[in-house]
């Protein structure tokens, strides 16, 4: 816990090949569905330097099923693993929510959307969500490094699999490498051609 009340956010992220894999994967490990398969919509905001971008910050309103949630995150700290500080809370209504950060002089700069299932392992402490997101199915890893680890271990994967990337990055850097520009990561759009 950091002294501002909020925790650290230790994760990774796996590529797989697809969600039906994936869910082999996880069932084979012993992990079971805690949170069914839902949608969400994710919008990040910055102000118009791009403060918390230059910093690797983030900012993000989150709808997933009825739920909505507010989410600060801190510049990652350099290691194996992603580990940041989180800060998260539940909206009641994400449009105010949206106002206020507009009168603050910060924009939506980024809009990303997925499919999120969310396991684990009776009896163990950490996290796995599967991702299904339009640059390809990912695996999540969020717990403690050991069991993280070991988790990933059982999975079949090495840390020369782990991605520390936020999605957005993962999505810019697939532009990239199609010569692309990047604008948002939504499903039923296609990348955009150069």
């Amino acid at each position: 816990m950091s002294g501002s009340g909020g925790k650290r956010e230790i994760e990774i992220k796996l590529r797989v090949p697809g969600a039906e894999a994936a869910r082999r994967l996880l069932r084979g490990a012993g992990f079971r569905v805690v949170k069914r398969r839902v949608f969400e919509s994710n919008v990040l905001f910055d102000n118009a330097a791009r403060e918390l971008l230059s910093r690797k910050c983030l900012l993000r309103v989150r709808r997933a099923g009825a739920r909505s949630t507010l989410t600060y995150k801190g510049t990652p700290s350099a290691g194996r693993h992603k580990s940041r500080e989180e800060l998260e809370t539940l909206l009641a209504s994400p449009e105010t929510i949206e106002a206020i950060l507009d009168r603050l002089g910060l924009r939506p700069v980024f809009r990303y959307e997925k499919y999120r299932t969310e396991f684990e392992r009776p009896g163990q402490p950490g996290l796995a969500t599967l991702d299904e997101t339009p640059v390809g199915v990912f695996l999540e890893l969020e717990g403690q490094p050991d069991w993280i680890d070991c988790a990933a271990g059982d999975l079949g994967f090495s840390e020369a699999d782990y991605i520390l990337l936020s999605y957005a990055s993962i999505y810019w850097d697939a532009c990239r490498q199609r010569g692309q520009r990047a604008t948002n990561m939504l499903f039923g759009l296609r990348l955009p051609v150069k």
